[in-house]
């Protein structure tokens, strides 16, 4: 068996993936983006995806934002709470930036930074099966299938950034799981009343809904329980649309068409530590967050940035790429925004989706305070846009 030899070896070839082999292509390291699935078809994948400003900023620096298809801009954040009182409203002037965020499409997102890997001749291998890692002092080891041949790579440093199915061959990297019993579907949501930039997030003893402005429409991310989930993504349209409504509220007058229905259990799950010998976890391989406030892509998004930046900043990149010492620089940029970003998500699914009343006037009252102390606004609306270092 030929093994080919690289710098960096990246299994999990989506949005996090190509991220970071962009960014390194810059100073010329060689690197290999391994991708179990073949090249998503543009109806497979109708998820909307929140980008932060912040992340608008990582995707100019690669290049890659101008190249987008009219991303949505979200100018004002509406969070509300079912059944009590208590509402606020984050602008672009509370959090200081031209825009809390935009709303894009997967599928666009996908492709854009997949025709910049192969201007920038990264090499991309969709459909290679990771079979098993392994790592020594020197390097790591990848063994995978692909066009039914048996391959092997090794590399410096290997990135996982697949969501974590292949962590259990690495003894020194646990999980902490927590299962929230909840399911979010999403779709594609057109509405009497159109879209002007505000996205609405309310919560509900079931879990948040949310509707992003998307386009001249709305992406809905609404959390329902397990029980429900398949019968709400099978329902007849008009029955959805009218049991959503109802659900929602009226601020957007009568929901007209749904698209595409999908649907996806939600957890907490993040690793401990997020590296290992010759190993740095990445993206959903790192951390898997409930999609309320949109926080998961854009944590993400800085792991790979951050992971890149480490990279680039070693003094002799030939010599110092997986090292304990580059891992462990690493491991310590991300620690404090990684934390931040599970315990803000996980409190607000536990403090606002439950029936407790004590807990919901409590709730309705956060949310006045939040809106009537313009300091803490920033400081929260900055943070959920830019990470712990706000």
């Amino acid at each position: 068996m030929t093994t080919k030899c690289y710098d960096v070896v990246i299994i999990g070839g989506g949005p996090v993936g190509m991220a970071l082999v962009i960014a390194l292509q810059k100073c010329g390291l060689s690197t290999l983006l391994l991708e179990a699935r073949g090249l998503p078809e543009e109806d497979e994948d109708p998820r909307p995806l929140a980008l932060s400003h912040g992340s608008r900023l990582i995707l100019e620096r690669l290049n890659v934002w101008n190249k987008l298809s009219a991303p949505t801009p979200i100018s004002t954040i509406h969070i509300s709470n079912q059944g009590s009182l208590g509402r606020t409203m984050i602008t672009t002037e509370d959090a200081g930036v031209p825009s809390l965020g935009y709303v894009v499409n997967y599928h666009n997102l996908f492709n854009t930074m997949y025709t910049i890997v192969q201007e920038v001749r990264a090499d991309y291998i969709a459909g290679a099966k990771v079979t098993s890692l392994e790592t020594c002092i020197e390097h790591g080891q990848v063994d995978f299938e692909y066009e039914n041949k048996n391959k092997q790579v090794t590399a410096k440093l290997l990135v996982l950034a697949d969501g974590g199915r292949l962590t259990a061959q690495i003894k020194d990297i646990d999980y902490v799981v927590h299962e929230y019993e909840q399911w979010a579907i999403v779709a594609n949501i057109t509405t009497e009343m159109p879209q002007s930039g505000i996205a609405y997030e309310r919560f509900t003893p079931d879990g948040p809904v949310a509707m992003l402005p998307s386009g001249d429409h709305f992406a809905l991310v609404w959390t329902v329980s397990p029980d429900i989930a398949q019968t709400v993504i099978a329902m007849d349209e008009s029955v959805f649309l009218t049991k959503l409504h109802d659900h929602f509220g009226d601020r957007l007058g009568k929901f007209i068409k749904a698209g595409k229905r999908t649907g996806f259990p939600l957890s907490l799950k993040y690793a401990t530590p997020n590296t290992s010998q010759r190993i740095a976890l990445v993206g959903n391989a790192a951390q898997t967050l409930h999609p309320v406030a949109g926080q998961g892509f854009n944590l993400g998004l800085r792991d790979a940035w951050e992971l890149a930046n480490v990279i680039l900043a070693s003094s002799d990149m030939a010599t110092a790429i997986g090292t304990p010492a580059m891992l462990s620089r690493f491991r310590k940029k991300r620690q404090i925004d990684s934390h931040a970003g599970r315990i803000f998500t996980d409190s607000l699914v536990k403090f606002f989706s439950n029936d407790n009343i004590l807990l919901r006037n409590a709730s309705g009252m956060g949310l006045c305070a939040l809106d009537n102390i313009p300091p803490l606004k920033r400081f929260v609306a900055r943070r959920m846009i830019f990470g712990a270092r706000g």
